[in-house]
């Protein structure tokens, strides 16, 4: 009689309802790249903010890295992992590693169309399991000439001679287009489209300047610091620029 009082218990309704079980390892920390080849250097530029959600975690974290490599300055080569960071550390890791190894066995400096390849396989190498980044590799060929490699996360990758990923690149590549790739201007002479053709390095800089503090506008992964890597037959120069901090 006494146990006719009580109903049946409220988790039984939720029990016979189907569970969800996720596994999600990937973040995005934010943070834009931007690289550039011209006739004679190289530019790999990005900004230092990296966020979780709407958090900045650090004003201050640097996203370019310079390989060590054989055979002189001019055969230095930059490279960025944009995306989640651990991802980007890991990548980063492994591709310096294996280049040194390439070094010894070889006994001679690792080309960045060799890089390119090399971080092909590492990345198709993990397409089940990939990279959460955008990468792009960047550095001089035998000639001198600038050279920039962009990669999506499974490998896929071809030569460019500019081009934006992580958090800004919809806002930044369309501006490259126009104004590197030359793509939909016309000559005001002739009326005829006009040639892409190689920029001098001052206005490639103020060019990556000016794109960067444009986007800070307009997005809040992007902010703090530009850090600039440019690859010459002198070496690699690092400039640092300040961007809007809210």
């Amino acid at each position: 009689m006494y146990a006719e009082h009580f109903s049946e218990p409220a988790t039984s309704h939720v029990a016979s309802a189907p569970i969800e079980h996720q596994f999600y390892p990937y973040a995005s920390n934010g943070g834009t790249i931007l690289a550039i080849a011209g006739a004679d250097y190289a530019l790999l530029a990005g900004d230092t903010r990296h966020i979780t959600g709407y958090s900045i975690n650090t004003r201050f974290r640097p996203s370019i890295h310079t390989l060590e490599n054989l055979g002189g300055p001019e055969r230095a080569i930059v490279v960025a992992a944009n995306g989640f960071s651990a991802d980007g550390d890991a990548l980063v890791r492994r591709l310096a590693q294996r280049a040194e190894w390439y070094t010894y066995n070889h006994n001679k400096p690792l080309s960045v169309s060799a890089c390119a390849r090399l971080v092909q396989t590492m990345l198709y190498g993990k397409r089940t399991f990939p990279y959460y980044v955008h990468t792009i590799v960047a550095g001089l060929d035998e000639s001198g000439r600038g050279e920039v490699y962009s990669f999506d996360p499974v490998g896929s990758y071809e030569r460019e001679q500019c081009r934006a990923g992580g958090s800004a690149a919809s806002l930044l590549m369309p501006f490259l287009d126009n104004q590197v790739n030359k793509k939909n201007q016309y000559d005001a002479a002739t009326g005829l489209p006009q040639v892409a053709t190689d920029l001098p390095l001052e206005e490639t800089l103020k060019l990556v300047k000016d794109a960067f503090s444009s986007v800070t506008e307009r997005h809040i992964h992007v902010g703090d610091y530009l850090e600039i890597k440019i690859v010459t037959k002198e070496g690699v120069k690092v400039e640092y620029f300040p961007l809007k901090r809210d």
